[in-house]
């Protein structure tokens, strides 16, 4: 075992390396002309730095922004107060920021201060970030979007907010969120909460987010922060990415540390990063568990791109036609995009789903009555999943959209986690995840699984629920093993996410791998905010839920 971790860190602490230093850029930067021509035509005027700046907010990597801040031309302060005003202007209409830090101009002058003096403290040191609204930030409310929740801040920061703050990164405010992280009732509306109403998906407006990451995949995608940081049970970060057109990790279970987070399940719950690009994601993965890069330097080329090669690389396409054949095809154009530059791709369908699927949500209800019956202990509010049930019934506008909460009520009769009958289905559910991805990568020698992280955004509608059945997430949510959503492209406007999947803490090999597969596919459109898509909405799939 000590092997194995030391191991896992040197792979990722070369990773950090490269990318700090600005050897894996995140593809070729974009002419501002392009950038207008895809982004600027829609009913929203480009918002960005002031022209003496010179900086694209929808392409600029963190390693370009460093060197920037390095040579005296950019500073923190300028950049968030320019995050603040898009915030401002834009999410009204989004819907995906449910408050701003009040001190977040104080953390960028601070960080300013420090860059003067040559005491950065990393690449994140001054870059605006983030926080889904159920992982504690000091000062801020951190309600899992629940009003119960919602009355008095919490005293300290999880532990992933005090990296960030060790790392120098400037805590932007907090992001929306569905509502206890999609856990709650049998039909819920991914990106709703009480707390924040619900967040809209910014390539066409009456289409869904997808859940439960939502405010932060959105909030990237209309370039209201550099990172985010979302949370993940079961698709909750990758889901989102996909349909938002952005990048997210879920990292292997264990890689960032859980407190001071919301829990579903201590089994399958993580953190992770999520950004516009993967070098963004992998430099915000190296803070959030523990790895301090250092920062690119004056003589790092900020725009130096990614090496590109897949030559050699192996993967394999679990292609999901229930996904439906827009999809499909999407599939088969990054197969032979992929195949094009050098990799070598072939079809595979990971075995034991079917069982997989069967075990995964009866063991969540346990953990779920276990986890948070002790968070909520150290929280004012209910005390208990009791507790929270009755202040559901007690409160109207916890139904404004759905009333349900049929998800707690069975997690508060499920077996405990004691139960002889729960321990052998969760043995048995790590074991057969775990043998899918690994089977799978062995006998076809592979380096990653691809397959399709989303369906094109359904309409979001309250009456109905979500429209979804994303089975993609569940191999490597189940089995603690990292995955990467990167935009594959678009089914008309709408974005679907291409998501890798690697074994047991390969993230910094599956984040190397995601950087060649987006530099190759160069997939990222800006949105154009659309009200609505002519014609029927995405036909309607069985319903697994959208993520947890």
């Amino acid at each position: 075992m000590r092997v194995r971790r030391a191991t896992r860190k040197r792979g990722l602490a070369a990773l950090m390396a490269a990318l700090a230093a600005g050897s894996l850029c995140a593809g070729a930067p974009r002419s501002r002309a392009e950038a207008a021509e895809r982004g600027g035509d829609g009913p929203v005027p480009a918002i960005g730095l002031p022209a003496r700046l010179g900086i694209d907010l929808d392409t600029v990597t963190i390693p370009r922004l460093q060197a920037r801040m390095a040579d005296g031309s950019l500073t923190s302060s300028a950049l968030t107060a320019v995050y603040l005003r898009r915030i401002a202007a834009i999410d009204p209409m989004v819907h995906a920021v449910l408050r701003t830090d009040p001190t977040a101009l104080r953390q960028a002058a601070a960080s300013d201060a420090r860059h003067r003096r040559g005491a950065v403290r990393g690449p994140l040191d001054g870059i605006p970030v983030l926080i889904k609204d159920n992982v504690e930030t000091r000062g801020l409310a951190s309600t899992a979007g629940s009003l119960a929740l919602a009355g008095r801040p919490p005293a300290g920061d999880a532990a992933l907010v005090t990296r960030l703050r060790e790392a120098g990164a400037v805590i932007l405010g907090k992001t929306n969120l569905s509502e206890w992280a999609n856990f709650r009732a049998d039909k819920p509306t991914s990106g709703w909460s009480a707390v924040g109403g619900q967040t809209r998906n910014p390539y066409v407006l009456d289409r869904n987010p997808c859940g439960s990451s939502s405010g932060s995949a959105v909030g990237l995608a209309a370039s209201l922060a550099q990172v985010a940081i979302g949370t993940e049970t079961d698709g909750s970060i990758v889901c989102p990415a996909g349909m938002n057109g952005v990048v997210g990790l879920k990292p292997s279970l264990g890689l960032v540390s859980g407190a001071g987070v919301v829990p579903i399940s201590a089994e399958q719950d993580t953190a992770g990063p999520m950004a516009r690009n993967v070098v963004d994601t992998a430099l915000t993965l190296a803070v959030l568990s523990g790895g301090h890069p250092s920062p690119a330097g004056p003589a790092a080329d900020p725009d130096t791109g990614l090496p590109g090669d897949l030559r050699g690389k192996r993967i394999g396409l679990w292609r999901l036609p229930s996904l439906g054949p827009e999809v499909d095809a999407l599939m088969s154009r990054t197969a032979a995009a992929l195949r094009t530059a050098g990799a070598e791709v072939v079809e595979v369908t990971p075995p034991y789903q079917d069982r997989i699927a069967e075990l995964e949500y009866p063991a969540l209800l346990s953990e779920f009555h276990r986890d948070i019956d002790r968070y909520l202990a150290t929280r004012s509010g209910p005390r208990d999943l009791a507790g929270l049930i009755a202040f559901n019934r007690a409160h109207p506008a916890e139904r404004t959209c759905f009333a349900g909460q049929e998800v707690f009520e069975k997690a508060l009769a499920a077996p405990p986690t004691t139960d002889p009958r729960y321990r052998a289905g969760r043995a048995e559910l790590t074991d057969l995840a775990r043998r899918s991805i690994d089977e799978t990568l062995a006998a076809h020698r592979l380096d990653a699984i691809a397959a399709p992280a989303n369906p094109p955004a359904w309409t979001t509608d309250c009456a109905r629920g979500d429209n979804d059945i994303i089975p993609s997430s569940t191999p490597a949510a189940v089995a603690g093993y990292p995955s990467l959503s990167v935009p594959a492209g678009t089914v008309d406007e709408l974005p679907v996410g291409l998501l890798l999947t690697a074994g047991d803490h390969q993230d910094a090999r599956l984040l190397a791998l995601g950087a060649a597969v987006e530099r190759r596919l160069n997939a990222w459109r800006a949105p154009r905010y659309l009200p609505s898509l002519p014609g029927p909405s995405v036909p309607k799939s069985p319903s697994r839920g959208a993520g947890s």
